[in-house]
């Protein structure tokens, strides 16, 4: 509608007529991530931090997983891991990317100017004139520095990690999903297991995804196969499918069993190569029924690492079993998904059947506690949220026997000695395992071991920690392990100097649940009295072995010291005997003085017709020593209740593959029946 004029006391124009069509609704803020995106993105909760721990963390979850393949056949374990170092040629060509001069160098953050150029040869110019008259006056030259090349930000490092093991293998078609789809696997349950988060090669996958693009290549047999199944694949991130490039079954020669895995990703050799060695240094101490062969490949011969960690018995752990859940361990969704799962028809059957420590007899008096509403021959998938929420509380607050450790596999004293003895060498050692015990409902078992002396081996406290059999490097000084050694422990009072023997303190703690504390699951917290407690006792137990076999090793040092101090007057003391007795014989044939007794006068006509002399005496003299120092060391045997020498124990050599036999085993020695 159009106006004339401007006149401002004109009425107002009305408004444009609002259109009736209802506007379109805003696009929904929701959104979702799947569990790869997730863990793509918190990749340092699985312990993916940065590349060198990257690398550090990807040999981890393959060497287990080798372990738990191997021993889930009672096969005894050959793991074989390579790292292969790729230059930047090398990784261009793998991705087909050809290599690319420098156009603009002032573009690249390595880049120098001229001016910095020029200080810094100067400052080389100076320390090269100052090690040239150090050197002049005789003074120790130190070696200049390296000069490192000014390495950029895009510049990474590039490792082919390669893990080879003769366990279970994988089922063909299960491949894919195993690799491709984070948080399925096979080692979920109540059970106790090395991993720490059900991820394993998964993580190692979105690495290399993220860092290479390259997939992962896996070759598996099985017992009874004649192929070998290949596959090549990387994940599909945000949906968690795999992205299969190759599955297929490939001719078998041999007919062996195992798996091999490669994997392409950035990380860094220098800064967590100690890191890797030393824990697959400790991995051969806690397993010394595996064997390991570990290698770094580089262009350059010099950086190249080869060490065989070879098997030292044939005993291994029993298997882990998959135990049932304790009524005090569980929570409200937990026991609705046991109800909904279950195949028990009533609620009788269900709590004697789902739950472990309660049998009939308790059940029914749990039912009959829990109020009219309940009856045992309900139908367990008929009890409502309310009625689901009464039991949960009814099993938080009632009585229940402990869980027993029989579904645990602890690694033995046996082993536990073998493994430290092999890696070690220490003086002595001893070691303990303690029986089974519980926290919040699960079952635990501390073993430990603590040896003095021995190679490569710093002054001071050394601490091992491994839980369900696996090392903990990171983190130490928050754990519960490390705090008990250096606070709780009076080491003077069990004879140890801490500050300057070199000590090894071993503690291994296995249970259906470790509780880690942290993201990164690196350390147990000092806040659980139970886990504190026992690992205090299990050290102390070590102690007290110690400090016998040093007391021992202390009396047999002031023995020989003795006995060292007596023998060194033995030549002075013959001598003076020697001259008085000649003086003595002298005066009695020239008959000055006469002796009556007869041995005396003997003695005398023996001294001068030279049949004793100095030699005599100081054999006899030597003799007396050593009739004293023995009878002195039976003494103290006598009162310390020890018939013989301490001695080591000394461990036999492997038996043959073709052996049969039968293992007894005891928490500190098995013996074996040979068929």
């Amino acid at each position: 509608m159009e106006t004339t004029g401007g006149s401002s006391e004109s009425p107002p124009e009305p408004k444009k007529g609002k259109s009736k069509t209802p506007r379109k609704a805003k696009e929904s803020v929701l959104k979702q991530k799947s569990p790869a995106e997730f863990f793509a993105e918190n990749k340092n909760i699985a312990g993916f931090d940065n590349p060198g721990k990257c690398l550090y963390t990807t040999v981890r979850e393959l060497v287990e997983n080798s372990l738990d393949s191997a021993e889930s056949i009672s096969e005894l374990p050959v793991v074989e891991v390579t790292i292969e170092e790729i230059g930047k040629s090398k990784f261009n060509s793998m991705i087909g990317l050809v290599d690319r001069e420098r156009v603009d160098e002032a573009l690249y953050d390595d880049y120098e100017t001229a001016k910095a150029r020029e200080k810094r040869l100067a400052k080389q110019a100076r320390a090269q004139e100052t090690q040239a008259k150090n050197a002049s006056l005789g003074k120790k030259v130190k070696e200049p520095p390296v000069s490192k090349g000014m390495k950029g930000r895009g510049e990474a490092s590039f490792y082919k990690v390669t893990c080879k093991d003769n366990g279970r293998g994988m089922p063909h078609d299960d491949i894919p999903n195993m690799f491709g789809r984070v948080l399925s696997g096979t080692k979920y349950g109540l059970k106790q297991t090395r991993g720490k988060f059900g991820l394993g090669a998964k993580m190692a996958l979105i690495w290399s995804k993220m860092s290479t693009g390259l997939p992962i290549e896996i070759s598996s047999a099985m017992k009874g196969q004649n192929y070998v199944s290949f596959c090549r694949l990387d994940i599909d991130i945000h949906r968690n499918i795999p992205h299969i490039h190759v599955h297929e079954k490939r001719d078998s020669k041999d007919r062996g069993h195992g798996a091999e895995i490669q994997v392409v990703i950035e990380g860094n050799w220098t800064t967590y190569r100690s890191k890797i060695l030393h824990y697959m240094r400790q991995m051969a101490v806690i397993t010394p029924y595996a064997q390991f062969l570990f290698k770094f490949v580089s262009d350059v011969p010099e950086k190249n690492v080869t060490i065989r960690f070879a098997r030292r018995t044939d005993v291994m752990p029993p298997v882990p079993l998959e135990t049932k859940h304790h009524p005090s361990a569980v929570d409200l969704l937990l026991i609705k998904r046991l109800i909904t799962e279950t195949s028990k028809q009533n609620l009788l059957q269900f709590l004697q059947h789902e739950f472990v420590n309660i049998p009939k007899s308790y059940a029914e008096r749990l039912i009959g506690e829990m109020g009219s509403d309940f009856s045992p021959k309900m139908a367990a998938k008929s009890l409502t949220s309310q009625q689901i929420v009464r039991i949960h509380q009814l099993f938080r607050q009632a009585k229940f026997d402990d869980p027993s450790g029989d579904c645990l596999s602890p690694a033995g004293e046996y082993n536990l000695r073998l493994g430290i003895i092999k890696e070690l060498h220490p003086d002595i050692v001893a070691t303990y395992s303690g029986s089974a015990q519980v926290f919040e409902g699960h079952p635990f078992i501390v073993e430990a071991g603590v040896s003095v002396g021995g190679k490569d081996v710093k002054q001071g406290l050394n601490i091992f920690r491994f839980a369900n059999r696996i090392p903990l490097l990171f983190e130490q000084g928050a754990d519960v392990v490390t705090r008990t050694a250096l606070k709780r422990i009076n080491w003077s009072s069990y004879k140890i100097n801490y500050s300057q023997d070199k000590i090894g303190v071993f503690v291994s703690i296995v249970s259906t649940k470790i509780p880690f504390k942290g993201t990164g699951k690196e350390y147990i917290g000092d806040d659980i009295s139970e886990i504190a407690t026992a690992v205090k006792s299990a050290i102390q137990q070590c102690c007290i072995q110690l400090k016998s076999k040093i007391m021992k090793k202390m009396q047999a040092r002031e023995q020989q010291e003795r006995k060292r101090n007596l023998s060194r007057y033995i030549p002075d003391a013959t001598g003076a005997v020697y001259d008085v007795l000649r003086d003595m014989a002298q005066s009695h044939a020239s008959k000055k003085k006469r002796y009556d007794d007869d041995e005396d006068a003997e003695l005398l006509r023996k001294v001068s017709a030279r049949l004793i002399t100095k030699e005599t005496l100081r054999e006899k003299l030597a003799q007396h020593v050593e009739q004293v120092d023995y009878e002195m060391a039976l003494e103290y045997a006598t009162q310390s209740g020890v018939s013989e020498e301490p001695r080591e124990a000394m461990y036999i050599q492997s038996l043959e593959a073709e052996n049969k036999f039968i293992d007894l085993r005891s928490p500190i020695f098995v013996f074996r029946l040979l068929q």
